[in-house]
């Protein structure tokens, strides 16, 4: 009988076929004791399919289905709060195209388990950091990535350097203080929404170095427009919190 997890690792899929039998073996292998849940959005590839037959001969392996492609936002939200109503302890996620390292999975649980008595909530699995590298971009991607990143930090507030990853191991009772009916955002930029979101609840977090490997497989997902829209769902954010930040400033004092 298959002890019980307290992690679970979440990728979300859309025609990663070729790539996901080797992330879960990947996966599998750095962490035995993980459990993984994949989030596929109806992959005309057979993704989902392939993940099923899997599940049914690893009792560790799950699998969500959803009807169409709705967002990596959405998919990644569904996945966080799966495990927050099957009880698990600590959530990774990643992305499907062996871009994050998974033998970094040890590292990101040590991190985030030795914090217990430091208070870090999140631990990110980071590109900017001294030590992290980014392998196989054009430099126009890059250049992408950095300004969407610097644009995050500045107009957001928000403590980290990689703002944009998914490679991340999130602790499970501060995502469920979250309000999840207030998240705006079902595309790329969910992943500055979350952190803006957690840092409004108190949240802290840390950074590791990872090697970020450009996709192996297909092409990227992530467009202009979409990196567009994220630019325009970080303002809107930002307009929140300021909004937020005036009302505690001219709330009424009441005397005691």
């Amino acid at each position: 009988m298959t002890e019980p997890s307290d992690v679970l690792v979440v990728v979300v899929t859309y025609n990663e076929r070729e790539t996901l039998p080797q992330l879960v073996e990947a996966v599998f292998n750095s962490a035995p004791q993980v459990d993984i849940l994949v989030v596929d959005d109806n992959s005309p590839d057979g993704t989902g399919k392939w993940c099923e037959e899997y599940a049914r001969q690893n009792p560790r392996m799950h699998c969500l289905q959803r009807p169409a492609k709705l967002g990596i936002g959405s998919a990644v939200a569904e996945g966080l709060r799966w495990a927050i109503d099957q009880g698990y302890r600590y959530v990774i996620t990643m992305d499907a195209d062996l871009s994050h390292p998974p033998e970094k999975i040890p590292e990101l649980l040590a991190a985030i388990e030795g914090s217990n008595t430091t208070g870090a909530d999140v631990v990110i699995g980071s590109r900017y950091v001294k030590g992290g590298t980014i392998q196989g971009w054009p430099w126009y991607r890059y250049l992408m990535s950095w300004g969407i990143n610097s644009f995050s930090r500045w107009l957001l507030r928000l403590p980290v350097r990689d703002c944009s990853g998914n490679f991340r191991c999130y602790r499970a009772s501060v995502l469920a203080a979250l309000n999840w009916e207030e998240f705006c955002s079902t595309g790329y930029s969910f992943f500055e929404e979350i952190l803006f979101r957690l840092r409004q609840e108190g949240a802290t977090f840390q950074e590791i170095p990872i090697r970020f490997v450009g996709r192996r497989e297909g092409r990227s997902k992530m467009r202009l427009r979409e990196a567009l829209s994220a630019i325009a769902a970080i303002i809107r954010l930002a307009l929140l919190g300021a909004c937020s930040r005036l009302r505690k400033k001219t709330k009424p004092q009441h005397p005691r």
